[in-house]
């Protein structure tokens, strides 16, 4: 728990929450400056005892249950980065779901100028896949320049997808459909998802191939076999990454290697280099000690 982090967080939020925008009264006994809610408004409006409030404010509270720090986000108008924060700081963890059941449907309109600038193969998807932002070079992948409107659909049920898929059967699919399992077990009422599971099973190839997918998820640099229409046969190389104010919603950027597949080394982990940081530090000692 960070307890001056987790004040100033709770503050800060509490303070742009007028009483009168809550049917309340502004206190008005002597001493009472601070804007916004009070803590004992705040125990009224939640309907709990006196001073729980006030002890997670205080970092009194040790490990407050996930009701407790859900009805706080909610009433104080929390956004998504708002409600990590108030987990890291108040139980030293990352929240289990997101705030809003909906979030992940939605992201800043700058992303399609950050998908632009990209001159890999990259796009956005929502949290059902749906297509939320895409550059040219990944329009270029498909026969009519037109990205797919969802693209685990198109990578589950289109029959274009499984001859610019190579091998579709064995190096796609398999690792698709985990992914999709594991969204409609995140969320099983999401529509979009029912609906391509159910087109899925009713597909004689899709269905076996997703009856027997395992439960693994890989994606970040995982390695897939691509016919380019362009560019011929290759591979690409998978990076995925989430925007972190939409919990949910995926970038994937493919980087197309032409020329068929081969053995090759993995490329190495990537690792900040502290050796400056530390040489600087010693220069310094040894200046101020000789």
């Amino acid at each position: 728990m960070d307890k001056v982090a987790l004040r100033g967080l709770l503050r800060e939020r509490r303070a742009l929450i007028t009483p009168e925008s809550q049917g309340l009264n502004r206190p008005t006994r002597q001493g009472r400056r601070a804007p916004g809610l009070s803590q004992a408004q705040i125990d009224q409006l939640l309907h709990r005892a006196p001073d729980t409030y006030g002890r997670l404010e205080s970092g009194r509270y040790g490990n407050p249950p996930a009701d407790l720090l859900e009805d706080v986000a909610r009433l104080l108008g929390m956004n998504e980065q708002e409600w990590i924060a108030l987990w890291r700081y108040g139980r030293g963890q990352d929240p289990p779901r997101p705030l809003d059941p909906r979030s992940g449907e939605e992201i800043p309109g700058v992303w399609q100028e950050a998908v632009d600038g990209i001159a890999h193969m990259a796009y956005v998807h929502d949290r059902s896949w749906n297509l939320l932002a895409h550059n040219t070079a990944f329009a270029a992948l498909f026969p009519d320049g037109r990205a797919p409107h969802n693209t685990m659909r198109w990578m589950a049920l289109d029959r274009t997808a499984r001859s610019v898929l190579t091998d579709w059967e064995n190096s796609w699919a398999p690792f698709a459909f985990p992914h999709l399992r594991g969204a409609l077990a995140a969320d099983p009422h999401d529509e979009t998802l029912k609906q391509i599971e159910k087109e899925v099973l009713a597909d004689p190839l899709s269905s076996r191939i997703y009856e027997r997918a395992g439960a693994h998820l890989p994606l970040d640099a995982d390695e897939r076999p691509l016919r380019h229409l362009t560019l011929g046969p290759g591979w690409v190389t998978l990076c995925a990454a989430q925007p972190m104010a939409a919990p949910g919603v995926r970038m994937m950027i493919l980087v197309f290697h032409p020329g068929e597949p081969r053995r090759r080394a993995r490329t190495p982990m990537l690792r900040a280099d502290t050796t400056d940081t530390a040489d600087t530090a010693g220069t310094a000692d040894t200046a101020r000690h000789p």
